[in-house]
């Protein structure tokens, strides 16, 4: 059987498979779906895919099923991390970080200033997929950058360590840095200042070139040069992927906050600009698309830091719960899986969310906003299995929305699920199908 479309998403605990058919049509359909757990341990994620492959044949019927386009997007075995470096924390680390986030990384290592012995050895040792150089606004300090691109140089070089960089600092130095680094055959890429002025931070074309580079040079698990190979040339950071929906969804619909709550993570993704009477006392920019990764909060991998987490929360029922498991089988199995999600998102959310703050001056108490303003938002979606299976309502999020009255929390949001679980499938297509992307979109939230 041959259809339009085939998605891999390879999870951290399971994979799946999205078949989608009649692209161009007036309603492109969603066939199914094919799970099986991923297959780290068994060193290749390639038979999990195979498998869940497999599983999507059975439910339609077919003893084989191929497709026009392949896709696919991973977050197995720790998915694309990052090391991101730039001048002072409060402004250029700030941008390369909210890049590298929006790019669907996970940031292990961040810098400010010039870089000592000892964060270089940390780079060492963290070996991470792909390094984020950052620093200066155009035409401003050349010293921080170039000490640290010259301190990558020679660490990379020292230890035989071909990671790819990234440059997206002061735009003076790129030429200097591009030769330094590929005279060294360290493979570097050249991108927009995230922070070309003061309180202007340009984080898109960063995000792009991310993403491009995950695809061409990084192999983040054991097989994934299969999936490359035998499933397509596209290969998106499951992050990235979701993001891409999200974009979509803003722009169709309306600002949104997306929540996304995995076996080991629980990201949240949001697309706003904010209310102006926020942005009026605002301490810094924000990006309009953001993300951060809660890489402590997960219901299966890392759900021993949640059940923790609704101690310290007081969010406990009677403190008594079954064992946790990949797959949920059981009503009080899965009844303890929705307590975990709901804790990991409300938590999630409330580190999300930024706040009024008040200070006092000669002329007496003043009223500023940090951080991520969603007031403006309009709906909150929960994405990932737990809402497709679990809790197609989005009762859990119920509690995202409420907060003290220094949260800048949305004041009027509509809450939907991602019932049909495509969000980082279809993410991972928006550019290629827009139409098609959206009506798809719209079948799984309404």
């Amino acid at each position: 059987m041959r259809i339009d479309l085939l998605v891999a998403e390879i999870g951290s605990t399971t994979t799946v498979v999205h078949g989608f058919d009649r692209l161009g049509g007036e309603r492109p359909r969603i066939l199914g779906q094919g799970r099986a757990l991923t297959t780290v341990e068994e060193g290749d994620i390639y038979i999990g895919v195979e498998r869940a492959l497999d599983h999507l044949a059975e439910q339609v019927g077919t003893d084989h099923i191929d497709a026009h386009t392949h896709t696919a997007a991973s977050s197995a075995a720790g998915g694309l991390r990052m090391s991101v470096h730039g001048l002072a924390y409060d402004m250029t680390v700030r941008a390369a970080r909210e890049a590298a986030l929006g790019a669907g990384a996970v940031v292990k290592m961040v810098t400010a200033g010039k870089m000592t012995e000892r964060q270089l050895q940390n780079v060492v040792e963290l070996k991470p997929n792909l390094i984020l150089l950052a620093g200066g606004v155009d035409f401003g300090d050349e010293d921080v950058p170039w000490h640290n691109a010259q301190a990558i140089a020679k660490t990379l070089t020292d230890h035989d360590l071909a990671i790819p960089v990234i440059y997206a600092g002061n735009v003076v130095l790129q030429d200097d840095i591009e030769r330094l680094l590929s005279d060294q055959g360290i493979p570097v890429f050249l991108c927009d200042n995230v922070y070309p002025r003061i309180d202007q931070l340009v984080v898109e074309p960063a995000r792009r070139v991310i993403h491009e580079v995950f695809e061409e040079h990084i192999i983040t698990a054991p097989g994934m040069d299969k999936v490359k190979d035998q499933w397509g040339r596209v290969l998106w950071p499951t992050p990235a992927a979701v993001m891409r929906s999200a974009l979509l969804f803003q722009e169709r619909q309306g600002d949104v906050v997306v929540v996304d709550v995995g076996g080991a993570t629980t990201d949240v993704h949001s697309v706003t600009l904010g209310s102006p009477e926020v942005q009026d006392i605002s301490s810094a920019p924000e990006p309009k698309a953001k993300r951060t990764v809660e890489g402590d909060l997960g219901v299966f991998i890392n759900s021993k830091n949640v059940i923790q987490l609704r101690h310290y929360r007081g969010w406990n029922h009677n403190g008594e719960h079954p064992p946790v498991v990949a797959i949920p089988e059981t009503d009080q199995q899965r009844q303890w899986v929705l307590e975990l999600t709901e804790a990991a998102a409300r938590e999630a959310v409330l580190r999300h969310v930024g706040r009024y703050m008040y200070h006092y001056d000669g002329s007496g108490r003043k009223k500023t906003a940090s951080g991520r303003d969603l007031t403006a938002v309009q709906y909150l979606i929960g994405t990932g299995g737990i809402f497709a299976h679990l809790d197609p309502e989005g009762r859990v999020l119920e509690n995202c929305l409420r907060g003290g009255e220094e949260l800048l929390l949305p004041k009027h949001a509509q809450i939907l699920t991602d019932k049909k679980y495509v969000m980082a499938a279809v993410g991972t297509v928006v550019d290629i199908v827009r139409d098609d992307a959206w009506k798809l979109l719209e079948r799984s939230f309404f």
